[in-house]
């Protein structure tokens, strides 16, 4: 299945389709391509995947946003869209879509219970501004809920297998009649699963699942900012006998400096002296990047144009950040800033009196006795 059609393409919408526009063409093409009317087309599955992943990105107004500022790479990740892995992934997430068009409470074939989904966990990852820069790859430790690994899920003894409820049938539901009115309850039995575990794992309790600790070495774009956030698939916690949740990895993106952050562009201040500014001079613009092996930080040296006033910009193009959907790079900006100095000795005081006096301009007097000494020390 081809990564690269746009979302909007692929549901047959404008960029201005609103969320029951979207749902409409959605189900359309889940219609025509549903592996129920289409058995052993591999061609109208991977549509159905194609439309599916489309629909979850554009159906979702934070992922849609992010869609429609930067493309596929700004949804994170590992590049993917919704990243399904399988058809009971999409049938369990668009169970109300493909209950309505195929009367089943799953949407897959053969209908069925619909899966639970796990709960989507959170974890933080910080960066400097140079790994945002350059993209890097972070090792993430998350602590979440997977299938037992005595039972795998069952949560029944080893040599036992869980019993069909009694209760409900098997279908985690319980009707409850009042008068002409019928009213759908979770059954209080099984709650909700449809079996029930007469001896229960000795490992989990019962549960079917177990608290495990993962690594995971996530790979974060070039241009990521500050509370960006990349979702990993299937890395959250992961139910008994059903779909895992994601996994959401925030990004904090630390200060520096030397800098100031204006989305993919930079700005900084260059000092200059009252003598640069006005006859002009190379000058030294700070880089964004590793110091050297002396331990200095990069820079490029530019001409500064005689008569630079206070504030005046010199901009580095390309030497800024780069766009996360890879639309080029942002610029550096120096903004000049003009020293004045505190103290003088007496020649650069007379020198500086000799120029405003060459140019007709008034300054203070210069002080004499016990204030000059002091001045002077």
């Amino acid at each position: 299945m081809s990564t690269e059609r746009d979302f909007y393409e692929i549901l047959g919408v404008s960029r201005e389709a609103d969320a029951a526009e979207l749902k409409r063409a959605y189900r359309r093409l889940a219609m025509d391509h549903h592996p129920d009317r289409n058995p052993g087309d591999k061609a109208a599955e991977a549509r159905f995947k194609e439309a599916a992943e489309a629909y979850q990105v554009l159906s979702d107004p934070e992922q849609r946003a992010r869609y429609d500022r930067y493309g596929r790479a700004g949804l994170g990740g590992g590049g993917g869209a919704a990243g399904f892995s399988d058809l009971g992934d999409i049938f369990g997430a668009f169970s109300d879509i493909f209950g309505d068009v195929f009367g089943g409470g799953r949407g897959g074939p053969g209908g069925g219970r619909a899966q639970p989904r796990g709960a989507d966990i959170e974890a933080r990852v910080s960066l400097t501004l140079i790994e945002a820069a350059t993209g890097v790859k972070k090792d993430v430790q998350i602590h979440r809920h997977v299938a037992c690994h005595t039972c795998h899920g069952s949560g029944a003894a080893p040599g036992s297998q869980p019993e069909t409820c009694q209760q409900c049938g098997g279908r985690g539901q319980v009707l409850h009649a009042q008068g002409f009115l019928r009213i759908a309850t979770t059954c209080p039995v099984c709650r909700g699963q449809g079996k029930v575990v007469r001896r229960p794992c000795p490992t989990c309790e019962g549960s079917g699942v177990e608290r495990q600790t993962d690594t995971l070495q996530v790979n974060i774009p070039a241009g990521v900012e500050d509370g960006s956030t990349l979702r990993l698939v299937g890395r959250g916690e992961a139910p008994a006998g059903g779909r895992p949740g994601n996994l959401y990895v925030v990004l904090s993106v630390e200060s520096d400096p030397r800098f100031e952050r204006d989305g993919a562009d930079l700005h900084t201040e260059v000092a200059v002296s009252f003598p640069q500014a006005t006859l002009g001079d190379r000058i030294q613009i700070p880089l964004l990047g590793d110091k050297d092996a002396e331990g200095r930080d990069p820079f490029e040296e530019v001409e500064m144009a005689p008569g630079t006033q206070p504030g005046d910009t010199v901009i580095l193009r390309g030497k800024g950040l780069p766009r996360v959907d890879g639309r080029g790079t942002g610029n550096l900006i120096a903004h000049v800033k003009l020293v004045v100095p505190t103290s003088l000795t007496e020649e650069e005081e007379a020198h500086l009196r000799a120029y405003a006096a060459a140019g007709g301009q008034r300054v203070n007097p210069e002080k004499t006795g016990f204030f000059k000494r002091k001045k002077k020390k």
